[in-house]
């Protein structure tokens, strides 16, 4: 297993190195260019349309509503990557690492804002919601039928078991620390809770999801201020530290400037999932009136996620200073940081809260995985094996593997599903210019909801399933 784990992470600091960060941050900043920094100058706009509730499902239809879909890609992306990813994000290249996460997310939001419109103009019917996603645009936006099933073999790989099994890893990590359970004996009872809801649909993953996630956020949210508050006079030597370690003017123990680099863009896109082609299975399943509108909210949540969650698990680790400590990695240093500054029950709600957090992940990166096969076959023996494999067995395999294990598969995952994603929005990111211009002249003529129909790009009509 050693000698595999060697050559797993060779691959990953080759293609991590030269190619994944290249190319987020190029398409990042392309499509920031070509939106006209959609991201900062709609942020108003992402407010209004994610608790608006004009939007209504036609008589006798289940359709998932904008606030659903963004629960559920929320749902994934808050989940270990905020706990967990950002600890070893730090422990590994240094408080720097924290730094170039804040930068994938800035830049990586016109991104996520790109990818989830396209999922939105895919998307096709589906029983009693929609369905679409990256797989859906490659065919027929691209119509590359290999490249689709590529990529839809990649994401049900990459979420449906490889995330999954870090997600368990941790959830399972933190019980130990916090309570002393068996690895064992709590991936067994997660993997009966995660069945349990994997086999309702969306529509209960979308109920689950809607509920957990606006929970645990704000309570982790609330108890993180209060430690931020606590030590306010420490907070502008943070933010120094963060900055001098990111540009490598100071090292920080177990950092240089490229470590700092690699490792807060792979554990920003593990949070955030910006560019990764996972958010867009979730945008298509909303009822809009615009592709632009789930582009808007899905962009919102690369900022919740990493600008925001993140933000608050990295001051909690620098405040405490313990990130300097060799023997504490992933959620055991989130857990002790917290530790040190409200006491043993911190440990307590930090177990709690990674369960709420990666539990919900697990939910939703299933249904990714979900629409993807889906996409490739609409046999219930195969749904039925994805079910047990994925809430199942992969959990359970995270139960019980180390944590270097699952973290080396998930980000080999990572790599290769974001490179496919990243050629096809390169590609079709000219249709969502277009859909945004045309939102935006709606906007200007005094259309408070604004709508989109098929005709309005004739090139493209044939390959629209909805938008009547």
């Amino acid at each position: 297993m050693g000698q595999i784990l060697g050559i797993l992470n060779e691959i990953n600091d080759a293609l991590w190195g030269y190619l994944i960060i290249g190319a987020l941050i190029g398409c990042g900043l392309w499509f920031t260019w070509r939106t006209r920094f959609v991201q900062f100058c709609m942020v108003g706009e992402m407010l209004r349309l994610l608790f608006d509730s004009s939007e209504k499902p036609e008589t006798g239809q289940k359709h998932i509503s904008s606030f659903q879909a963004f629960a559920v890609s929320l749902a994934s992306r808050v989940g270990t990557g905020n706990l967990a990813g950002v600890a070893t994000a730090i422990a590994v290249g240094g408080p720097g690492a924290v730094f170039w996460m804040w930068v994938m997310a800035l830049v990586g939001s016109a991104t996520a804002f790109v990818e989830s419109t396209l999922g939105q103009l895919f998307k096709q019917h589906h029983r009693e919601s929609f369905i679409g996603g990256p797989a859906y645009y490659i065919q027929r936006g691209l119509h590359q039928r290999w490249m689709a099933v590529l990529f839809a073999v990649l994401i049900t790989v990459s979420f449906g078991l490889a995330n999954n099994s870090v997600q368990a890893n941790t959830i399972c990590g933190a019980m130990e620390g916090a309570f002393g359970w068996n690895p064992l004996t709590t991936g067994a009872v997660l993997a009966v809770l995660t069945l349990v809801i994997v086999f309702g649909g969306i529509q209960r993953i979308a109920k689950v999801s809607s509920v957990l996630v606006p929970v645990m956020a704000v309570g982790y949210l609330v108890l993180a201020l209060v430690v931020i508050v606590l030590n306010i006079r420490l907070v502008p030597h943070v933010l120094r530290v963060i900055v001098e370690s990111a540009f490598g003017l100071e090292q920080a123990v177990g950092g240089t400037l490229g470590a700092a680099i690699m490792n807060g863009v792979k554990r920003g896109l593990f949070s955030n999932e910006a560019g990764e082609g996972s958010a867009p299975n979730a945008a298509a399943t909303a009822a809009v009136s615009h592709p632009v509108k789930q582009g808007l909210i899905q962009a919102l949540g690369v900022f919740t996620d990493t600008l925001v969650v993140c933000s608050c698990t990295a001051f909690i680790i620098l405040i405490s200073g313990l990130y300097t400590s060799p023997e504490l990695n992933g959620i055991m240093l989130t857990q002790a940081a917290l530790e040190s500054e409200v006491g043993s029950w911190g440990g307590v709600f930090v177990a709690i809260a990674i369960f709420l957090f990666a539990y919900s992940s697990i939910i939703g990166n299933y249904y990714y995985g979900e629409a993807n096969v889906r996409f490739m076959t609409e046999s219930g023996t195969a749904m039925t094996t994805y079910r047990l494999l994925s809430g199942g067995a992969m959990v359970m395999f995270g139960a019980l593997v180390s944590l270097d294990t699952v973290w080396s598969i998930i980000d080999l995952c990572m790599a290769l599903l974001t490179a496919c994603n990243l050629v096809a929005i390169a590609l079709l990111g000219k249709y969502v210019f277009r859909l945004l211009d045309d939102y935006r002249a709606q906007k200007r003529q005094g259309v408070r909801d604004p709508s989109f129909h098929r005709r309005q790009l004739p090139d493209l009509a044939s390959d629209l399933e909805c938008w009547d």
